[in-house]
């Protein structure tokens, strides 16, 4: 067991771990190298203050939102029966299919004075221009309705589970206590769930801090709209670099709330009786309201927008459908299908070095990568772009010395840049996905392996990659759909007239070219399907 915990694997952890690190950490020293710069003295003076009144305002309300849907709809499809609650169980989980920025485009033109709603209410009633007040969806609440409509399903997933796995025996000596159906919800089911709501809402409020296509469409200035701003239009890494640390501040400080404010208070389950209870029947006035209250985030959140954008694709049409489609699609699929590949390897063998090494350092390790994740995408593109621009410059240098021609920038003048900041991204992803699956292996079959000679590279080979087979593939997929959602760091990386769906998608509809951005973001949602597709399959198995 001794060279067990020697394995080669735990320096490939190291090595990627401190490459994870290493955007975080280059953000965070040029906010002290640099110093202060004049555009950073002028954007505190101006949007500072506004960028962080914003953020504040849309973590509130979608962390609010996210909650009163997610909870509410979980505690109707886990505890209670009535009709089309099959349906609601799996379909629920759809529209995080739907990216935010699609949504806010599909929206847009749904909601705007030439569109259909406002036309048929001027038919309908003869009304004129001035006559009547239509809310404007283009605002700070609008964006928090859009990331609402596509982020609840975290806290409906985490929330759903909860119920199902707390919810049979103390629900049943608290109604032996005399407790009504309501009074239980509050003082037993909730206080249980709450760790798995708390994590929903985090997940939620990480995701809204990380958009940039919402929150730029609708004119709504935020840290990630500011980063952006700073690198591109003001031309100063350094402002940039100090907008994404107090966006990162923002994230940190959201991870540490929930664990802070439950200080000592633990919420376990205590009782032994784990089987979800028989939904209760809901008569008929209360049965069409659950109805009600499970379809509209469903409708509102994904068969309307998708309507829509199925709608605008086969009516309008897209100019550019034809070659250019198919250009965009092979870059996005060329991207997401390198990074799933590449990010799903180093995923197997950061997890598989973790259990031969046993050691809490290679578990650590694991731990730093997965934090990832919760760094925005704008970010990681500044912490990326940064530190390997600079070595760019140097390999470029040295060359030209060598060879005598100057290159270019090789890895920024690429997509290898790219990849390195999707894999700095969403690896975490691909490891949960992993170490998940491969915790449920026996390490008695390790042991079986070592007996009849097998070293470490042939055990995995030969005994655990056939049993991951299904937990790699969703790995992938699940990587391969994030990037190609993936809208800031695309932007701000992408290669020279190197566009992808995701940023064709923006640019048409920033263009107010809605319907000839209708296919590309038809293909988004098409795509972020297919993962849904086997969770829902899994959601509408909990309860049996």
């Amino acid at each position: 067991m001794r060279a067990a915990n020697h394995s080669p694997l735990l320096a490939v952890a190291v090595l990627v771990a401190l490459l994870a690190a290493l955007p975080v950490a280059s953000v965070g020293l040029n906010i002290f190298v640099g110093g202060t710069s004049a555009t950073w003295s002028h954007l505190a003076q101006t949007v500072l203050p506004e960028y962080i009144v914003n953020s504040l305002l849309l973590c509130l309300g979608v962390g609010l939102g996210v909650a009163l849907v997610g909870v509410t709809t979980a505690w109707l499809t886990a505890m209670h029966d009535f009709p089309g609650r099959r349906i609601f169980e799996w379909a629920l989980v759809l529209p995080l299919a739907m990216p935010a920025y699609v949504m806010a485009y599909v929206y847009t033109d749904f909601l705007q004075f030439v569109g259909p709603v406002q036309s048929a209410l001027r038919e309908t009633f003869g009304w004129q221009h001035g006559d009547y007040w239509f809310p404007d969806i283009r605002t700070l609440p609008g964006a928090i309705l859009m990331f609402v409509c596509v982020l609840y399903p975290y806290v409906y997933l985490l929330a759903r589970a909860a119920f199902l796995e707390r919810a049979s025996g103390m629900l049943e000596a608290a109604r032996t206590l005399g407790m009504g159906p309501w009074r239980a919800f509050f003082a037993v089911s909730l206080p249980l769930s709450r760790p798995a709501i708390a994590a929903g809402i985090a997940l939620a409020l990480m995701e809204t801090l990380a958009d940039y296509g919402t929150v730029a469409y609708f004119a709504v200035n935020t840290f990630t709209t500011g980063i952006y701003r700073a690198w591109f239009s003001l031309g100063d890494r350094v402002a940039a670099a100090q907008l994404a640390a107090m966006l990162l501040s923002f994230v940190l400080f959201l991870l540490m709330v929930e664990r802070i404010s439950r200080g000592r208070a633990r919420y376990h389950n205590t009782t032994g009786r784990n089987r979800p209870l028989a939904g209760a029947r809901l008569g008929r006035p209360a049965a069409t309201l659950a109805v009600v209250v499970c379809a509209m985030p469903l409708v509102l959140g994904f068969v309307l927008p998708a309507a829509l954008l199925l709608k605008m694709a086969l009516t309008e049409g897209d100019a550019q459908f034809g070659a250019r489609f198919l250009t965009l699609s092979r870059n996005s699929f060329l991207l997401a299908g390198i990074t799933a590949g590449i990010g799903v390897l180093l995923a197997l063998l950061m997890a598989y070095g973790a259990r031969l090494s046993k050691s809490t350092l290679a578990s650590g390790l694991n731990r730093l990568v997965g934090l990832g994740y919760a760094v925005p995408g704008a970010v990681i593109a500044v912490g990326v772009l940064i530190p390997v621009t600079r070595f760019d410059t140097w390999l470029a240098g040295q060359w030209e010395q060598w060879f005598g021609s100057n290159p270019g920038l090789l890895l920024t003048g690429g997509i290898a840049a790219l990849i390195y900041a999707y894999l700095v991204r969403f690896l975490a992803v691909a490891l949960h996905t992993v170490e998940s699956s491969l915790a449920k292996i026996t390490p008695n079959m390790d042991d079986a392996a070592r007996c009849l000679g097998l070293g470490q590279g042939e055990t995995l080979r030969r005994v655990h990659a056939p049993m991951l087979r299904g937990s790699l593939f969703t790995a992938g997929l699940l990587v391969f759909v994030d990037v190609m959602k993936e809208l800031p760091a695309t932007l701000v990386m992408r290669p020279f007239n190197f566009d992808t769906l995701a940023t064709q998608t923006y640019t048409l509809a920033s263009d107010e070219r809605l319907a000839e951005a209708s296919t590309a973001s038809l293909a988004i949602v098409v795509v972020g399907l297919l993962p849904l597709i086997a969770l829902s399959r899994q959601v509408s198995r909990a309860r049996k």
